[in-house]
């Protein structure tokens, strides 16, 4: 009986391991410099720089010719707010994705034209901005709907919550 209990508890553990979005449906194990977004069970990180000043968000990622397909910026405001984004000096093309206070994504600005002036407008007020490497979202399935983990969204209000 003490077998059948051992192979039980580790057949459950090999089903968690290989079904990743199974066990992160409930909630996240999140880091300040991991961005996670679930499409349904299926969970995506990216590793994040934070942009949460004037400064460092008016820099966001201009200049840079090149990102680590993992990586992103998480631009986090102190309040929601309808906020626009630009392409100056920044020769990436990116996936903007827009998120609303509680890490649910409300817009997605798909491949994003490098160097380009023209606002793109989040559409609804936002307290996140995940920057991506173009093609990422689709990639992932991030789309409206989807949602962020991140210590700085309120656990009160979080759509998918930290553990």
């Amino acid at each position: 009986m003490g077998c059948r209990l051992e192979i039980g508890a580790l057949s459950a553990a090999l089903f968690l391991a290989v079904t990743p979005g199974l066990a992160a449906a409930e909630g996240a194990q999140c880091r300040d410099d991991l961005a996670i977004l679930r499409t349904g069970n299926q969970p995506v990180s990216f590793t994040v720089e934070i942009a949460d000043s004037s400064a460092e968000r008016a820099q966001g990622l201009m200049g840079r010719r090149e990102m680590d397909e993992g990586a992103g910026m998480l631009f986090i405001y102190e309040h929601a707010r309808e906020v626009a984004f630009w392409m100056h000096d920044t020769p990436l093309s990116l996936d903007m994705v827009f998120i609303d206070p509680t890490g649910e994504v409300v817009k997605v600005a798909a491949n994003t034209t490098p160097n380009d002036d023209t606002p793109i407008p989040s559409g609804a007020p936002v307290r996140y901005v995940l920057e991506i490497n173009a093609g990422m979202a689709a990639r992932h399935g991030i789309a409206p709907g989807t949602q962020l983990a991140h210590p700085s969204v309120d656990p009160a209000q979080a759509a998918f919550p930290c553990e």
